[in-house]
């Protein structure tokens, strides 16, 4: 039937139910009078009935692969790959469904591609802006503090308190710049590993917001490549992050443990949760990320309220030690 044209398809479908009914009538004991009678007019209405239900089954039938294909195509979301359609029915309709199923898997290379291209482009980016506030704003505020300690230090006594409230102000911003920088770079992660920046990370969120982070980061991790270690980093970042500003929670858990061939990243909060919300740029930015090195990124109702978001990263056994750091600048 799969060399059979649409066209042929239900030209044969429409005419086998005709065949049947002439069959039918011819061989049955029916008679139709003139002037017809009432019971043959409910004989002849009934026909056409099982005619026309017979007809719609068997049209429903042969077009029902051309509407899942009609519905995948509503629901199609290439942040969730490897959605495809069985390939069934008549040679046209198969021919249709194949080459969308060619066309799912070229779009979810080329997402993945360009998609590896922009995150790289912003990595760089991120750490050329943190370089920049490190080696030039930062000097300039180190600077100015030591210019205004010598100030202090010659300045009459009833300027010393203005000069020690503003020693106080550049103190800060500093501060911040080297925050921002951090933030922006996260140095710990390359000096030290992925546990130990997940620490820091968790520390200052402990620190600088009013939300409690509680840590299970398990030692002794299967051997993650750069690229992957940068995207559980700025996943666990991001989640955190959205945690502090929108779930209105007063207590997260950040774990890393070993599971299914490769690491699993867990942020569950106490929050008030997603509700039906549709996930925003954020969310749809995380599972990007994931899917560059091959992760599965979840998110659910959490245990006690909240939401509980997961993301499981495999071990690449052909490249344990992973390939170019993405955030690499290339030039």
């Amino acid at each position: 039937m799969r060399s059979v044209r649409l066209f042929w398809r239900v030209f044969w479908l429409n005419a086998l139910v005709g065949v049947v009914a002439t069959i039918l009538l011819m061989v049955g004991p029916w008679t139709v009078s003139v002037p017809i009678r009432l019971t043959e007019a409910l004989v002849l209405l009934a026909g056409l009935a099982a005619m026309l239900l017979a007809n719609a089954v068997l049209l429903r039938w042969g077009l029902a692969p051309l509407d899942r294909l009609s519905r995948m195509m509503t629901t199609v979301d290439l942040l969730r790959p490897g959605q495809r359609l069985p390939v069934t029915g008549s040679g046209e309709v198969a021919a249709l469904i194949e080459t969308f199923n060619q066309m799912l898997h070229r779009l979810e290379t080329e997402r993945g591609t360009s998609s590896a291209r922009a995150l790289s482009a912003q990595e760089g980016e991120r750490r050329r802006v943190a370089r920049e506030l490190h080696d030039e704003i930062g000097q300039s505020l180190t600077a100015l503090l030591l210019d205004l300690k010598r100030l202090t230090d010659q300045a009459p006594p009833p300027l010393r308190r203005e000069l020690h409230h503003a020693q106080e102000t550049a103190r800060q911003s500093l501060e911040e710049v080297r925050r921002i920088a951090r933030r922006l770079r996260p140095d710990v992660l390359e000096d030290l590993g992925l546990v130990s920046a997940l620490t820091a990370l968790a520390a200052r969120f402990d620190t600088h917001t009013t939300l409690r982070v509680r840590r299970d980061l398990r030692p002794g991790l299967p051997p993650l490549s750069p690229q992957a270690e940068l995207v559980v980093y700025r996943i666990a970042q991001e989640a955190l992050t959205n945690v502090a500003r929108h779930a209105g929670a007063t207590v997260t858990e950040l774990s890393l443990t070993t599971a299914g061939g490769g690491v699993l990243l867990r942020v569950e909060d106490d929050g008030a949760g997603m509700g039906d919300a549709p996930e925003g740029a954020g969310i749809r930015g995380m599972r990007e990320r994931a899917l560059l090195v091959g992760g599965t990124l979840t998110l659910r109702p959490g245990n006690g309220g909240g939401t509980c978001l997961t993301l499981h990263v495999p071990i690449d056994p052909t490249d344990p030690a992973g390939g170019p750091h993405p955030s690499e600048d290339p030039s």
